[in-house]
């Protein structure tokens, strides 16, 4: 069974999460913080991007926090603002970096020498599952059916992502297929810039299928553009239940890429409690509601210690497969 641990917590947590939250109620305006400025290592318009400014605008309107900043700062796969945050830890005290999965992939194969562990770990607060998908056209309509078109020829069968080989888009196709049986060292994986880029390439027919986001999948499903064969979540998704799991067509795997929040290094510990507490409070606010359902997030709350074990536990996952695959 190929199952991450990082899908079997943020399933855990998601149900915590709802069954100790309820009902989104309004946070009546009690004002944890004064401000926060976001560092975004990527630019505007990708996920971390809007990551930060969804959490930004939640906190803002609830009254949980009296204002929000915001700075892109791309470079380096994201090293440029990890090293950035750890060179000027002294005056960063009301900073807030987003990240994801990518800082454990980046970390492991030497993008960057920095680690989450060079930071303060604040907290996990969401999730995108993965999806593969085909043109809209095509006559595959199932997980079985690209298996048995990918065991036909597997030369010819190429998988896309917005990733480079080794990167996450990469090692999601590698996961699903080792889960279904096959070699994932064997499967042809072909690397685009972004996700438009990907997106093109399957319909011109250069890739059979693509690795990508849930709900990025979901965007270009409801456009007509693709259909999603498989999600690594462990049930459908509200957002888009057509989409059927991995795991419901004998594919026993599940996976989510998380985003969360990391401070400077030495982060005062009564600023580090205050923000937790207000992404805690969050949760509970209708001003986050309206933000997650818009963006099909998952709720996956890892505050502090619990953050530390998650990305431990990631980080080993992740670590043994890239060496199966032969990039560690």
């Amino acid at each position: 069974m190929t199952h991450f641990t990082l899908g079997r917590r943020a399933l855990m947590a998601t149900a915590v999460a709802a069954m100790s939250f309820g009902a989104p109620v309004l946070a009546g305006g009690h004002q944890v913080l004064e401000s926060i400025h976001f560092l975004i290592p990527g630019g505007a318009g990708g996920g971390w991007d809007g990551t930060a400014r969804g959490t930004g605008e939640a906190l803002t309107k609830s009254g949980l926090v009296g204002s929000a900043s915001y700075e892109n700062m791309s470079g380096g796969g994201g090293g440029k603002a990890i090293g950035y945050l750890i060179e000027n830890a002294e005056s960063l005290d009301n900073v807030l970096m987003v990240n994801s999965t990518p800082i454990v992939i980046r970390s492991l194969t030497g993008v960057f020498p920095q680690s989450f562990r060079d930071l303060t770990l604040v907290a996990g607060t969401i999730g995108d599952y993965a999806a593969m998908v085909v043109p809209a056209d095509s006559d595959l309509d199932t997980m079985s059916d690209l298996l048995e078109a990918y065991k036909s020829d597997p030369n010819a069968f190429a998988v896309g992502g917005g990733s480079v080989p080794g990167g996450m888009d990469h090692i999601v196709a590698a996961m699903v297929m080792k889960a279904a049986g096959e070699d994932p060292t064997a499967v042809k994986y072909i690397p685009y810039d972004a996700g438009g880029k990907a997106m093109a390439a399957l319909l011109s027919g250069e890739i059979k299928a693509l690795s990508t986001g849930f709900s990025e999948a979901v965007a270009l499903a409801e456009q007509g553009e693709v259909k999603i064969l498989g999600v690594t979540s462990d049930e459908r998704v509200g957002a888009y239940e057509d989409a059927a799991t991995m795991k419901e067509q004998g594919i026993d795997t599940t996976f989510v890429n998380w985003r969360g929040f990391f401070g400077a290094p030495g982060l005062d510990e009564g600023t580090v409690t205050a923000m937790q507490e207000a992404i805690a409070k969050m949760y509970e606010t209708d001003e986050w509601e309206e933000v997650r359902g818009r963006n099909g997030w998952v709720n996956i709350h890892n505050p502090g210690d619990d953050f530390k074990t998650f990305l431990e536990n990631q980080e080993q996952e992740i670590g043994d497969l890239m060496k199966e695959l032969g990039f560690l």
